[in-house]
């Protein structure tokens, strides 16, 4: 079996934990009467995006955010791909998103391999590194359809990647992902059209939904690509959840029909791989 029901969660973050919390198991509940397979939450859904916010949300795992949304996979019976949350190990603190099977068991997670460091003139400053280090792990998980890359937001950037988790074997490559309002409106749609034809795969981004009196707005916008480059489905800017089947026998069709990845010329250009 191969055809994969996505479920894409895009909600509005608030200041409190708990509400964030108790809004993603409402919304998880509600998309699950669907039946996806696999839900996707937002990045940082449970934390308002601001590096001072970091720490004070952060919790190590198996802690109460943790046990919570382990409980929410198994409950639905759905793989749950949650997002990100503010991770603490020791003293330092991650930006992670956890993977639970139906089982609500931990199968992975990807701690954000690179950091947001930003400052657009007279639009956008933002330093991820003043509070969060990074991940050092490219991030493929097992399904029994198959393999799925994860990455974070500003990871989705380096094309390197992603080549790296299709080389692992994932057909699709999920991204919880906070572009703002500079970013959003100029690269959002073309990054995941292009990660998706360069690696022919299907692309996957989940946003939290746009709040104009927040200190950081998201664009919005989640989305499912094809390999083919294709928009599937898209949400708007407001708070919303879809489900939308992908078939991931498409991928090897695609993959057959225009063999770019067998075509690489790995004898003149140096590998990426390790």
């Amino acid at each position: 079996m191969r055809e994969l029901k996505i479920g894409l969660i895009q909600m509005k973050v608030c200041d409190n934990k708990e509400q964030n919390l108790m809004k993603a198991s409402q919304l998880v509940s509600k998309i699950s009467i669907e039946k996806p397979d696999i839900v996707i939450l937002p990045e940082m859904f449970s934390c308002p995006y601001a590096s001072c916010n970091f720490p004070i949300y952060a919790e190590e795992e198996k802690g109460k955010s943790f046990n919570f949304l382990s409980n929410l996979a198994k409950t639905n019976n759905i793989y749950l791909v949650a997002g990100s949350i503010p991770e603490k190990e020791g003293n330092k603190i991650y930006n992670t998103s956890y993977v639970f099977n139906r089982q609500g068991e931990k199968i992975e997670k990807h701690r954000k391999m690179h950091l947001f460091d930003i400052d657009i003139k007279n639009k956008q400053k933002f330093k991820e590194s003043d509070t969060l280090s990074a991940g050092n792990k490219v991030t493929v998980f097992d399904t029994e359809f198959g393999k799925i890359g994860l990455c974070i937001c500003y990871d989705f950037r380096f094309p390197e990647l992603s080549r790296l988790m299709v080389d692992k074997g994932a057909k699709a490559i999920i991204v919880p992902a906070s572009f703002n309002l500079t970013t959003g409106p100029a690269h959002w749609h073309i990054m995941f059209k292009s990660r998706a034809i360069d690696n022919q795969v299907f692309t996957i981004g989940c946003s939290p939904s746009r709040d104009y009196n927040s200190s950081y707005i998201s664009y919005g916008h989640s989305l499912i690509v094809s390999p083919f480059g294709e928009i599937l489905e898209e949400l708007n800017e407001e708070e919303n959840l879809v489900t939308y089947t992908i078939d991931l026998n498409y991928v090897d069709k695609v993959r057959e029909e225009l063999p770019l990845l067998h075509h690489r010329r790995k004898d003149l250009y140096k590998s990426i791989e390790k």
